[in-house]
C-alpha cells in the first residue's frame, strides 16, 4: 500500500513552508508523523506530492527521515502540466488545486493507496482504518473507495475561520455528497460559513472531509477525464479556480462511477492553518508522547 502525502501548497494563510516547521521539543515535523503512523499501519511506500524547486531542501530535512524505512518517491506538482490541447491562463499563478497535484503522482502509483494533506495530524486510527480497508479493495466495475471523516468542531481554530468539506452520508455509511465551505468558524453551540457574502449554520456535530482519502490506481483515469472537464468549464475566475478532490470524487458519485465508504476517526484531528495554531498542536501531540502513543524520538 502506498501513501500519497500532498505537500505541494503554497501555505500562504500560514506565512511560509509549514511543512518543514518542527512541531516537536525534538524537532519533528507534522508529516513525520503522518509517515511513522502510515509504516506501523503496514504502508510500505510514501510518494511526496511537491513542488520541484522545494526537492532539495524537501528531501534533506524530511524524506531522508524515512529512506531506510519505507521506499520514498517523489512527485512534482507542475502549473504547466496539463492535457493536450489546454495552456496556462496568462498571470496565472495559482496551483491547480489537490486532484490536480495528485495526478502529478499518477506514474508512481501502482496499488491502492491513501491521500493526505501534508500539514494535518490525523491520529493512528486513520491510518489503521485505512490500511483495513485498503487490504481488501480491489478494481472493479463500481469500486469502492474511501474515505476518513472528522467532527467538524473538532477540526476548528479559534485563530480564524477555516475551509472543510462538510459530508452527507447513507444510512449505510457511504458518502453522499461533500460540498466546500469557505470562511467556516464556531459561534455558540453552532458553526457558520459565509457563501455569497451571507451567513449560514450547519452543525458543529457534522462530518467534515479533510483531505483523507482511499483509493484504487483506476481513480486516476476518472481524475484525469474530470480535469479536461473542469479546464473546459467557464469559470468565473480562470486565475484562482481549482480542482479540488472532494469536486472530483462527488462527480464520480453523481455518474455512479463509484462508492466511497466514509469512516469516523477514533482520534483528534490537528492542524496548523495559522500560526497561532501551533502552540496548541504541539502541546497536544507531545501529550500523546507521554501517554504513549508515539516515542519521545520518532527515529528512536
Amino acid at each position: 500500500m502506498t501513501l500519497v502525502i500532498l505537500a505541494a501548497g503554497m501555505g500562504s494563510r500560514y506565512g511560509g513552508l509549514k511543512q518543514i516547521d518542527p512541531i516537536t521539543k525534538t524537532g519533528e515535523f507534522i508529516i513525520d508523523f503522518s509517515v511513522y503512523d502510515a509504516i506501523v499501519s503496514g504502508f510500505d511506500k510514501v510518494i511526496f506530492v511537491i513542488k520541484k524547486e522545494n526537492l532539495e531542501v524537501f528531501r534533506d530535512t524530511i524524506g531522508k527521515r524515512f529512506e531506510s524505512k519505507v521506499k520514498v518517491e517523489y512527485a512534482f506538482q507542475e502549473l504547466t502540466d496539463l492535457p493536450e490541447g489546454f495552456s496556462v491562463p496568462e498571470d496565472r499563478v495559482k496551483p491547480w488545486g489537490t486532484a490536480h497535484a495528485l495526478l502529478a503522482a499518477k506514474h508512481l502509483i501502482k496499488d491502492p493507496f491513501m491521500v493526505i494533506n501534508s500539514d494535518d495530524f490525523y491520529g493512528r486510527s486513520a491510518y489503521t482504518l485505512m490500511a483495513e480497508h485498503l487490504s481488501s479493495a480491489k478494481a472493479s466495475d463500481l469500486p469502492c473507495y474511501a474515505m476518513i471523516g472528522y467532527v467538524l468542531k473538532n477540526t476548528l481554530t479559534e485563530n480564524g475561520t477555516v475551509s472543510r468539506g462538510i459530508c452527507v452520508t447513507d444510512e449505510e455509511g457511504r458518502l453522499v455528497e461533500v460540498t466546500e465551505r469557505t470562511a467556516i468558524r464556531a459561534k455558540g453551540d453552532t458553526a457558520v460559513f459565509v457563501e455569497n457574502g451571507v451567513e449560514h449554520e450547519t452543525s458543529l456535530d457534522g462530518v467534515a472531509s479533510m483531505n483523507c482519502w482511499g483509493f484504487t490506481p483506476d481513480v486516476l483515469d476518472k481524475i484525469e477525464r474530470g480535469f479536461v472537464e473542469f479546464l473546459s468549464a467557464d469559470h468565473a475566475d480562470k486565475l484562482k479556480c481549482e480542482f479540488y478532490l472532494p469536486f472530483a470524487v462527488c462527480n464520480m458519485l453523481r455518474a455512479g462511477e463509484c462508492q466511497v465508504k466514509v469512516y469516523l476517526s477514533r482520534d483528534e484531528w490537528y492542524g496548523v492553518t495559522y500560526k497561532e495554531d501551533k502552540p496548541y498542536v504541539s502541546a497536544s501531540i507531545e501529550a500523546l508522547k507521554e501517554s504513549g502513543v508515539y516515542p519521545e524520538k520518532l527515529s528512536d
